[in-house]
């Protein structure tokens, strides 16, 4: 039986779960940070997510025509992917036509960017940024985090609202349902998510040391991307709303990494 079947089963209780959950805690160990990871998925699972959901994307969204351009991503994403610890990668570097500035990266090593990003990233220096941020997230096994806190954040949920409903308070139970979704999110969800962000910023700073590209200029995109963000709306949002660290955040992290990530910079030939 599988760990997710185990989790899964109708006979477990929710102390079995938990206690479960607690052990699996130091399974996996993120590279370059050491943190400990809980992460239901298998490598093989999540890779088989991201190209089924990259192959979707390349059919739904308009690839770039600008030679040019992909010239420019595969060049760097090649460097990049090539101090990247991603076991059995497929890599895949795609430019997509949008004029959303964002990039991404799914497990298995495919790597998509959107031409709106180009102009902030200024050249391959910028570029190297990005995409090393991006294949942090796969190194960090990011994906599969995320689906299991959230398969933990509904498991808790269901225990709760079925234990709740046989209690004399079961008259308040959408009322609770409704607290506890918004808690999870506001308490949960985005702080995690926040937090693999920061993660991916350093990771990718050293990623592109490693690959020859000087980790100093990453102040200088998230400067750049700030004063992006500041002409857009809802730049204002609260910072316990944000999926993303605010861009303030991010410019001081990485000033303090910038020497560990400097001392393994070597400019390439």
């Amino acid at each position: 039986m599988s760990i997710r079947s185990l989790v899964q089963h109708p006979t477990l209780r929710l102390p079995s779960i938990l206690a479960l959950l607690l052990v699996l805690t130091g399974c996996n160990t993120v590279p370059e940070t050491g943190r400990q990871q809980l992460n239901l998925f298998s490598p093989q699972e999540e890779q088989q997510l991201g190209l089924t959901a990259f192959e979707s994307m390349k059919k739904d969204v308009p690839l770039s025509k600008n030679a040019a351009a992909k010239a420019q991503v595969e060049r760097v994403g090649k460097r990049i992917a090539a101090v990247a610890a991603v076991p059995n990668a497929q890599w895949e570097f795609v430019v997509f036509e949008s004029p959303e500035a964002n990039a991404f990266c799914l497990p298995g090593g495919k790597v998509g960017v959107y031409s709106g990003i180009l102009p902030i990233c200024q050249g391959d220096v910028g570029l190297a940024v990005v995409i090393g941020h991006e294949v942090a997230h796969a190194v960090a096994r990011h994906g599969g985090e995320r689906m299991t806190t959230a398969a933990g954040i509904n498991l808790i949920g269901q225990v709760g609202s079925t234990y709740m409903g046989r209690t004399q308070y079961a008259r308040y139970l959408p009322l609770a349902t409704q607290a506890y979704g918004v808690g999870a999110q506001w308490g949960v969800a985005l702080p995690h998510s926040r937090a693999q962000e920061s993660e991916a910023d350093e990771i990718g700073l050293i990623y592109m040391a490693r690959a020859g590209y000087d980790p100093k200029a990453a102040v200088g995109f998230w400067e750049r991307f700030a004063a992006y963000n500041g002409k857009r709306d809802g730049a204002s949002t609260a910072w316990f709303l944000r999926t993303h660290p605010t861009d303030a955040d991010r410019i001081a992290r990485l000033r303090e990494l910038l020497p560990r990530a400097e001392a393994q910079f070597k400019p390439a030939p």
